[in-house]
């Protein structure tokens, strides 16, 4: 059977354009994250044209459209983390009567750890049209600038405030060889790299990127043990982001050095066969020396 794939028209052209007769569609536009001047051509057309502009902080929005010298045209709507499972419905309502609404968060992409998904979703599901104006990013700045390996990466976004469940996430992350963006109050830092520095080792590299893109714009570059030592003798103010090495890659070791584990896996109903395979390709040992070595262990 074929899958089935679910495609969201974009629209043709580079202009919004005046909203349509049938549905609309549905913008999420990227806004400056600390620099006024990073707003595009498009993002300026689009809150000047737009039916309804939904905001996650309508205060933001205008200090954003008055800092940029223009005016929202059409309605201002709230919508954040507290109020969407109730207006993505309305929301979606406009969109089907030929409205063209964009999103904005705070500051850099909508539904990247901001509002935004649930909007998505909804379209996705009615079969609504969904496009974006791409903006800057937070998680892609500080990757940038980090000096760390950018070639393969995932964002994490804000670990849990509570240590055990803290622990818990890292722990999930312990063998992870990407660079690791993650999202951080600045009076929640300094127990953060705390963590960190337990679970990966202090000399895992990493960065801290506070103030992106801003005036006193700032990036502390060096092992988690120094810059939790920085954390620890600084005031730390503004928006966060650290920027983590992944997992070093670990080095083989001997086949005979699995055979426990081999043998635990039996223990649990496993086949002799199943468990070496399991067991080789996550120690990357191979499977034939493996295999010997259980038997030899008898």
């Amino acid at each position: 059977m074929d899958p089935q794939l679910s495609t969201s028209p974009t629209p043709s052209g580079d202009q919004p354009g005046p909203a349509a007769e049938g549905p609309g569609r549905i913008v999420l536009a990227g806004t400056p994250i600390g620099n006024t001047g990073d707003a595009t051509y498009r993002l300026i057309e689009l809150l000047t044209t737009a039916d309804i502009v939904a905001a996650e902080d309508t205060r933001r929005l205008h200090r954003l459209v008055q800092n940029l010298g223009i005016t929202v045209a059409g309605r201002i709507i709230s919508y954040h983390e507290h109020n969407e499972a109730a207006k993505t419905g309305e929301l979606l309502d406009q969109v089907r009567a030929g409205k063209t609404l964009v999103m904005v968060t705070d500051a850099g992409m909508p539904s990247v750890s901001d509002p935004g998904f649930r909007l998505v979703e909804g379209a996705v599901a009615a079969g609504l049209t969904v496009t974006a104006a791409p903006g800057p990013s937070a998680v892609l700045t500080a990757l940038a600038l980090s000096g760390l390996p950018t070639d393969r990466f995932c964002f994490e976004g804000f670990l849990p405030r509570k240590a055990g469940e803290r622990s818990s996430r890292l722990a999930d992350l312990d063998a992870e060889r990407r660079t690791m963006v993650f999202f951080e109050a600045p009076h929640r830092l300094e127990p953060m790299l705390r963590a960190l520095r337990e679970r990966f080792g202090a000399d895992r590299r990493a960065a801290v990127c506070r103030e992106l893109t801003k005036t006193y714009e700032e990036v502390i570059r060096g092992t988690l043990r120094e810059l939790l030592e920085w954390a620890e003798t600084n005031e730390v103010r503004g928006e966060i982001a650290v920027v983590v090495g992944g997992a070093p890659e670990r080095e083989p070791g001997k086949p005979e050095d699995h055979v426990a584990d081999v043998n635990a896996l039996i223990a649990q109903g496993i086949r002799l066969k199943e468990a070496v395979a399991a067991v080789a390709d996550e120690a990357r040992v191979s499977k034939r020396e493996l295999y010997s070595a259980v038997l030899a262990a008898r």
